[in-house]
């Protein structure tokens, strides 16, 4: 039995390389977002996300610069239905956790609670790294736990990747029926309601003609 020389790919493994590194490159590290938060304002970040999908985040609340009560906001996170998934009172560092029941629009809220003077209230810096699906999931730990190799666990990450891939086509491909289901089922009521507009517009004229000859009939126009 012949065994591949080290260091040397086997014929037919070198093309398979080329789409692992373009999932590897897909997966790449998502960066934080950050941005000023006025005084008494509230600023909120949406984002529309899968359902059983893990979301994770951290949070970090600056406080003003020459500030001496410190950050001062509260952080809120709930769907388009208005349940809350998590909230926080003077919030100034932490993380949260929650896992999607369907597909819905989530909205991050961090609402300011500093006093607006007569001077201006230097803003407050908060920045917010948000993850969903294979960004959330912490490998390290499922390498810990399962003894995985760092191969295996590059080899989990990119079925994972390729798993969320699929059920993204999926969705989409649910969603394009859906349309074409609304679209047909929109041309089939324009045309039965043309039909009938038809139909109207053809008795209508009907009831006209008859009605005028009866008129010219009775002041002894026609015969």
């Amino acid at each position: 039995m012949l065994l591949p020389l080290p260091g040397r790919p086997r014929l037919g493994q070198a093309p398979l390389l080329a789409p692992l590194l373009l999932l590897l490159l897909l997966v790449g590290p998502a960066r934080p977002i950050s941005f000023q938060l006025p005084g008494k304002a509230r600023k909120c970040l949406r984002e529309e996300i899968h359902r059983d999908t893990l979301v994770t985040g951290e949070y970090e609340i600056g406080a003003p610069p020459g500030s001496s009560t410190g950050p001062s906001a509260n952080l809120k996170i709930t769907d388009s239905a208005g349940h809350i998934l998590y909230a926080k009172e003077d919030a100034t560092k932490g993380k949260f956790a929650f896992t999607t029941e369907d597909y819905d629009m989530f909205e991050a809220c961090f609402e300011s609670k500093l006093p607006v003077g007569t001077g201006r209230m230097p803003d407050q810096l908060v920045i917010l790294d948000m993850k969903h699906g294979v960004e959330a999931k912490n490998y390290e730990e499922i390498a810990k736990v399962e003894k995985l190799k760092p191969l295996e666990v590059e080899l989990r990450r990119l079925e994972d990747l390729s798993e969320s891939i699929v059920n993204d086509f999926a969705y989409m491909k649910k969603r394009e029926e859906e349309m074409r289901d609304t679209n047909e089922s929109t041309n089939t009521r324009v045309l039965y309601f043309s039909i009938f507009s038809m139909c109207c517009l053809i008795g209508l004229a009907t009831w006209q003609v008859f009605y005028l000859r009866r008129f010219f009939k009775a002041k002894k126009l026609i015969e």
